[in-house]
C-alpha cells in the first residue's frame, strides 16, 4: 500500500514514526510519502515537508503567517493529487489537515485520522467536517470514544503511542548521564518551556525566577529538536545546564520539573516525575482561547485523563515566581509528591498499557481490506 502520513508537530513526528514502523511489520510493501520530522524521515520513505516550516503558535501568529500556511495547504494538495496514496493518514494538527481531508475524500482516497483533535475542549463543530470526510477515528484518549459516539462517529480507542514510545526506553545511569552533559552531582530539575521560539523565551524567564529558592539543585533546560542551540546559550550558566533532544532521559535523571502545557505534561506523568503545568499566552490569544474553549476545567492532559487535579496548573496571571516557588517546594519532598506518584499508576492504567501503534496499523490495513 501507499501511505500518505501528515504530522505538523514534534509530538506528531514521533507518533507517526511509531506507526510508520508497526505499519512496515504488517505490509512489507509499504510506502510511505509524509510531512514530519526527523523520526518518522528515519522510518524510510519521502519527506514532503518538515514539521518546523508548518508550526505556528496562536491566533496572533497563524494571521501573521497566514501566506505561507496557505501555501503549504496548496503544496500538500497538488503532491497528493500527484501521488495518488491508496490511503491518508492524518495526525492531530487538525486546521491543516481537516482542509487536507476535504480534499482527499473529494478524490475517493481514504482518510484515516489518528490522534483527534480536541474537539471537545473546542471547535466542536468540527466534528461535522470529520463525519463528513474521515472514514474512520482511532483516538488515544479513552474518553474520546464516548465523545464521538455521542456525535455519531465511529472511531477506536487504540491506548496511546506514548506507552509505546517509553516502554522501549533502555535503563538509564544518572550519573553517566550526568558526566556525558557536564552536570554536576547536585539533583536536577528539568525545564521543558515549549518548542517554539516565542514560547521558549516567554517560559523559560519565568521558570528560571525560582533559581534563588532552590540553591541545592541545578536546573537543566530541555532543548528543542526545532531550536537551534545556540539559541539557549543565553541562559546558560555554573547551575543552569542545557541538553539537546534528550528529553526523555532528561526527565528520568530528574527529581521534578516544569513543563509548559502540552504533550509533554503526559510525557512527564508517564516517566513518574512529579510536575508543575506553566501556561502564559498574549493576553488577546488567551482572551479569545478563554471565549472559546468550553465546559473544560483544565489544561494539561494529565487533569484532563483523570478528571480531577493531580498535578498543579499555573496559568496567565498565576504563573508567577511566587507560586512557582511554593508548588516546586511540595513536590520536591513530602504528601503532595507521594499522592501524586500515586495518582501516576491510576493514569497509566486509564491509558491501558502500550501497543496503541499496533493497534492503529491493524484498524488501517482491516479498513482498507
Amino acid at each position: 500500500m501507499k501511505y500518505y502520513i501528515i504530522a505538523g508537530e514534534a509530538s506528531g513526528d514521533l507518533h507517526g514514526s511509531n506507526l510508520m514502523k508497526a505499519l512496515k511489520q504488517k505490509d512489507q510493501d509499504a510506502e510511505f510519502r509524509f510531512w514530519g520530522g526527523d523520526l518518522m524521515a528515519a522510518q524510510g520513505g519521502t519527506l514532503v515537508k518538515h514539521y518546523k516550516d508548518l508550526a505556528f503558535m496562536g491566533f496572533l501568529e497563524v494571521a501573521m503567517n497566514l501566506k505561507t500556511i496557505l501555501n503549504n495547504i496548496k503544496l500538500c494538495k497538488e503532491d497528493i493529487k500527484n501521488n495518488r496514496p491508496d490511503v491518508l493518514i492524518l495526525v492531530d494538527y487538525p486546521g491543516f489537515n481537516l482542509r487536507i481531508a476535504k480534499f482527499a475524500k473529494e478524490l475517493g482516497i481514504k482518510v484515516m485520522y489518528y490522534i483527534s483533535p480536541q474537539l471537545w475542549a473546542w471547535k466542536e463543530g468540527r466534528v461535522e467536517i470529520i463525519k463528513k470526510y474521515v472514514d474512520e477515528m482511532m483516538v488515544i484518549l479513552p474518553f474520546e470514544e464516548d465523545f464521538y459516539k455521542k456525535h455519531g462517529v465511529h472511531s477506536h480507542f487504540v491506548g496511546h503511542p506514548l506507552l509505546d514510545a517509553i516502554s522501549t526506553l533502555q535503563d538509564i545511569n544518572i550519573e553517566k548521564f550526568k558526566a556525558e552533559h557536564n552536570l554536576n552531582g547536585k539533583e536536577i530539575i528539568a525545564l521543558l518551556p515549549g518548542s517554539r521560539k516565542q514560547e521558549v523565551e516567554k517560559m523559560l524567564e519565568m521558570m528560571l525566577s525560582v533559581r534563588p529558592h532552590f540553591k541545592e539543585y541545578q536546573f537543566v533546560i530541555a532543548g528543542a529538536p526545532s531550536l537551534p542551540k545556540e539559541f539557549y546559550q543565553k541562559y546558560v550558566d555554573e547551575n543552569v545546564h542545557f541538553v539537546s533532544n534528550r528529553t526523555y532521559d532528561l526527565l528520568r535523571c530528574s527529581k521534578a520539573a516544569l513543563v509548559t502545557s502540552g504533550t509533554a505534561t503526559l510525557e512527564t506523568a508517564l516517566l513518574n516525575i512529579p510536575e508543575v503545568v506553566c501556561y502564559r499566552g498574549s493576553k488577546i490569544s488567551y482572551a479569545i482561547a478563554k471565549r472559546l474553549v468550553k465546559n473544560i476545567k483544565y489544561i494539561s492532559l494529565v487533569n484532563l485523563i483523570m478528571d480531577r487535579e493531580v498535578v498543579k496548573e499555573l496559568i496567565q496571571n498565576d504563573l508567577n515566581t511566587k507560586n512557582l516557588v511554593e508548588e516546586l517546594k511540595k513536590i520536591l519532598e513530602g504528601e503532595k509528591r507521594s499522592q501524586i506518584l500515586k495518582d501516576y499508576e491510576l493514569l497509566r492504567e486509564k491509558l491501558g498499557g502500550s501497543g496503541a501503534s499496533d493497534h492503529a496499523a491493524e484498524v488501517i490495513l482491516k479498513f482498507k481490506n
